[in-house]
Parts: C-alpha cells; sequence; structure tokens
C-alpha cells in the first residue's frame, strides 16, 4: 500500500541482456576476420533489434510507467525517531521500550524531568522522567544529549529506584558536557511565577525547565561538564544564584549548603559525563543502532505549540539535531506517536474537548487511566483531531504512526473524528497561531460505528474487529501517513505491529 510492492525491472534487464548478447557475437565475428560485408549486415542488424527493443520498451512504459532498473536498495542506516505527534502522554514510552530491545543506543535530546513515561513489565510499573526509557534493555548505552536540562538530585533519585527495581544501569549511562543544571532555586522560581499568573496560569510542571532555559538563553547558565572543574563551577553557581536572588523578591538559597552538595555529587556525576556529541557520532560511524526518545509533544512546542501554553524547548523533530548534535542526513525512521483521542495537561485551548466528568469524556478518563505521571492531574480527554495531527506530520515528517489506547474506544456505540475546522464560516488549512481564534474554531465531526470486542489479544490487524479496522483505516487515510504499531491494552506487549512495508521510507 505505502511501498511498492512489485518491482519490474526483470522485463527490461532480459531485454538489454538480449540486447548485449547479439552485440557480443557481432563483435565475435568481425575479431574472427568475417568480410566487411558480413560485419556490415551484423551491425545493421544490431541497430534494427535495438531500434526495435526501443520502441517495444516505449510502448511498455506508456502503458504501465516507466521501468525501473535499479535493484531496491538496502535498508538505510540511520537514527530512529519516537515522537509525540499531540499534546504529550500519547504513550512515546511504551514504543520505546518495546523498539529499544532491538537498539545500541538510546536517547533523550529535550525538555527535563517534566517528561513522564510510564512502562508496565510484568505487571511492575516503572515512571521515567530523565532517563530514557530504554534503560529497560540491558545491553543499551543510554545518553541525556546536550539539548536537555537535568535537576541531578531528581536524576539520581529516579538511578536509585530503578537500583531498588534490580535494574543495571551502571557503566550505560551518561550524561552530555554540555546539558544545562536545572537547580532548586529553579523549580522555586518556576513554582512562584506560575502561582503569580493566576487564573491565566501556563499549566507548568514546576519543574524548573522554563526558568532553566532562560539562564541558558541569557548566558548565565551552568553546564554538567563544569562540576569537571570545580573552582569555575563555583564561580558559575554563585554569580547564578546571586542573579536569582537580585531579580526575585524574597528567594533565598542556601549558596553554600547547594554547594557541599554538588560536591559530595561531583565525582559520581562526572563518572558518568561525557562529550555525547562525539560519542553518538562515533556510535553511528559504527553502524550501531540508535534510537531517540522523544519528550512532550509537537502541540506544546515553543515554536509550534499553543503558545503560551507549551513547555520551554521544541519537542518536535528539530530538537533531534540540535539536542543531540547530529547531522539531518543520519535521520531515518520517524515514528508519530499518536493516542486513539486527544488528552492535554494543563491550560490551553482543546479543540474537540469532552467533560470528563460524564459520559464520553468519564468513559476516556476513567478507563484510559487519564492521570499525569509527572504531575498527578487529570489529563483533560477529547475525540481525535485530525486536523491537529495533519499539523503534527507537517512540521515532523512523520514515517509511521504509532497508534495507542485503541483499546480505551471498546464499547463506546459511536466514536467520532474531528475533520475540519471552520472558522467565521471558513475552512481553516492548518492549526491557527492564534489561541482565541482556535479557542473559537467550530469543529466538523465524522462519525464512525464502535465496536464492543475485547481486542487485548488481537495480535494481528485481521485479527481486530471491522469497526475497529475501519477506525484506524480512516485516520491512515485522513492523516496521509501508515499506522505501523496499534496499541491494543496496557502491557508493553500489547501492541499490533503490521510489520515494515507500513513505513514510509522511500
Amino acid at each position: 500500500m505505502f511501498r511498492n510492492a512489485l518491482r519490474s525491472s526483470s522485463t527490461t534487464a532480459a531485454m538489454a541482456a538480449g540486447a548485449a548478447a547479439a552485440f557480443t557475437g557481432a563483435n565475435f565475428m568481425s575479431s574472427q576476420g568475417g568480410s566487411e560485408k558480413v560485419s556490415e549486415c551484423a551491425d545493421n542488424t544490431i541497430v534494427g533489434l535495438l531500434q526495435g527493443l526501443t520502441r517495444k520498451v516505449s510502448n511498455i512504459e506508456a502503458v504501465l510507467g516507466t521501468l525501473e532498473t535499479k535493484p531496491p536498495a538496502p535498508k538505510k542506516h540511520g537514527i530512529d525517531i519516537v515522537l509525540g505527534a499531540q499534546w504529550g502522554d500519547e504513550g512515546k514510552g511504551k514504543l520505546v521500550d518495546m523498539l529499544s530491545q532491538e537498539y545500541d543506543v538510546c536517547a533523550r535530546v529535550a525538555g527535563g524531568s517534566n517528561a513522564g513515561h510510564t512502562i508496565v513489565v510484568d505487571g511492575v510499573k516503572y515512571k521515567f522522567h530523565l532517563l530514557p526509557s530504554g534503560i529497560l534493555n540491558p545491553e543499551a548505552t543510554c545518553i541525556i544529549g546536550n539539548g536537555v536540562v537535568i535537576h541531578l538530585p531528581s536524576f539520581l533519585k529516579e538511578l536509585e529506584t530503578l537500583e531498588t527495581q534490580g535494574i543495571n544501569y551502571k557503566g550505560r549511562v551518561f550524561i552530555s558536557d554540555r546539558a544545562h543544571m536545572v537547580f532548586d532555586f529553579h523549580q522555586a522560581v518556576d513554582g512562584a511565577l506560575e502561582q503569580r499568573l493566576g487564573r491565566n496560569k501556563i499549566g507548568t510542571t514546576k519543574k524548573g525547565i522554563g526558568p532553566a532555559y532562560a539562564s541558558k538563553i541569557s548566558r548565565n547558565g551552568v553546564r554538567v561538564g563544569d562540576l569537571k572543574n570545580w573552582e569555575y563551577f563555583e564561580e558559575r553557581f554563585r554569580a547564578l544564584a546571586e542573579h536569582h536572588m537580585r531579580s526575585y523578591e524574597g528567594l533565598e538559597v542556601d549558596i553554600e549548603g547547594e554547594l557541599a552538595y554538588y560536591k559530595s555529587i561531583s565525582e559520581r556525576i562526572c563518572g558518568m559525563t561525557r562529550d555525547t556529541i562525539g560519542l553518538t557520532n562515533k556510535k553511528y560511524s559504527e553502524g550501531k543502532k540508535i534510537l531517540v526518545e522523544g519528550a512532550n509533544a509537537t502541540m506544546l512546542d515553543i515554536d509550534f505549540g499553543t503558545y503560551p501554553f507549551v513547555t520551554s524547548s521544541n519537542p518536535s523533530i528539530g530538537s533531534v539535531l540540535t539536542g543531540l548534535g547530529v547531522s539531518p542526513r543520519k535521520l531515518h525512521g520517524i515514528y508519530g506517536t499518536v493516542k486513539a483521542y486527544c488528552t492535554r495537561v494543563g491550560e490551553g485551548p482543546f479543540p474537540t474537548e469532552l467533560d470528563i466528568s460524564v459520559g464520553i469524556g468519564h468513559h476516556l478518563a476513567t478507563v484510559g487511566c487519564e492521570i499525569g505521571t509527572t504531575t498527578g492531574r487529570s489529563r483533560r480527554c477529547g475525540w481525535l483531531d485530525i486536523p491537529q495531527l495533519k499539523y503534527s506530520v507537517a512540521i515532523n515528517g512523520f514515517t509511521s504512526l504509532n497508534l495507542t489506547k485503541v483499546d480505551v474506544l471498546t464499547g463506546l456505540p459511536d466514536i467520532k473524528l474531528a475533520t475540519k475546522y471552520k472558522y467565521k464560516g471558513e475552512y481553516l488549512s492548518t492549526m491557527p497561531a492564534s489561541l482565541s481564534q482556535l479557542k473559537d474554531v467550530e469543529v466538523e465531526f465524522e462519525t464512525l460505528p464502535g465496536w464492543t470486542e475485547d481486542i487485548s489479544r488481537c495480535k494481528s490487524f485481521d485479527q481486530l474487529p471491522a469497526n475497529c479496522q475501519n477506525y484506524i483505516l480512516r485516520i491512515e487515510q485522513l492523516a496521509g501517513v501508515p499506522i505501523r504499531w496499534i496499541g491494543v491494552g496496557p502491557n508493553r506487549l500489547d501492541v499490533v505491529d503490521r510489520g515494515e512495508e507500513f513505513e514510509s521510507l522511500e
């Protein structure tokens, strides 16, 4: 469907081989001392044969299209990426966990501990905030790239939690020496700023991500690699802490206490600190398989999302280049994760939103267990939004989609798909930048029949109920991107994989 299932090069190759054989035979006769007349006759015969073949090939091409003469290219070696296509919480971690079993390197490239990925393995829940969830593959190297802002106390706590759960991470986790640090005072500022906004709050996780990125952009931030030179780190930290105390009335920073803490962990952190740009590109050159785990999602992108109700980084495709330090030529599969309905945490317009206290909204929220991994807040729920998805496809260039939580829709008599936005009587061709416009769009829906069958045990697309199949195929058709993975249950293996033919990699 999305790849050429049949290549017709054999016909052309056979014709070319026949012509070459005729040409070789004629030359052989000439080289054996045949008369000039025979050679000339042979040449005329070859010319006629070639002209005849050319006419035949042209006729065939006119009917079937140009025939490909080259053999299919081998699968390209490159970096694969899993990104969020909506407002986050789509289930990226589950796909990363599944894919990462076959990858040598798993990386995070943007955001911070505001990311929240939950993986269920044999009934055990693993929650990730800073670490790539690929850490569950005991053979994988995990990289926290330069685009991530990292709160080291939270990072160490996450490692300790994994250790108590029997996960051996030692010698497998590396932090970029260029990654900026989130300090406790960044988190205090984040919370104070959010509280100050009152009813107009952004909906931040209060993890200090925004203020840390602000320090980075203001060029007074502190990087993880600075810990290797303690005097320089101390100088930078003091200056940054004093700047924040001057800028935010009432903020107190225990500078000496903080310095003592970072001195105590510096040796351990330095042991995990690397030039990850060099490390990643070296792994690529060695032919290692690299997987990038995106955080947050496109509609929370600082540039492309529902600004200002967004995160402080670029969780779309561009962050892979700037947050890991690799060339765009090294990218390969770009996998967009899409929930079978929509959710978002925090404030901002949400065109297909339903009331989660009653009816279908309540069904989605409760059956889908829609509680934020990081925030603990109930997620807002709504129907799948195709205009939003197509916008995300345009930005990221997804080569295939990962459709999650399809099982949550089981039992609904009808399922709606938002297919178009209309504003003041005119259809919109893309997501508007204006939030007031987005808030007031009129959404047109398409209604499809639901299904009641349990799909959690389905292992192939054909085993899904017909109405479920039709829903998936309709999304695929409207989005213009093949759906390779389909989530049919909460566990790590509850996924239908339709195979590589459902990737538009060519």
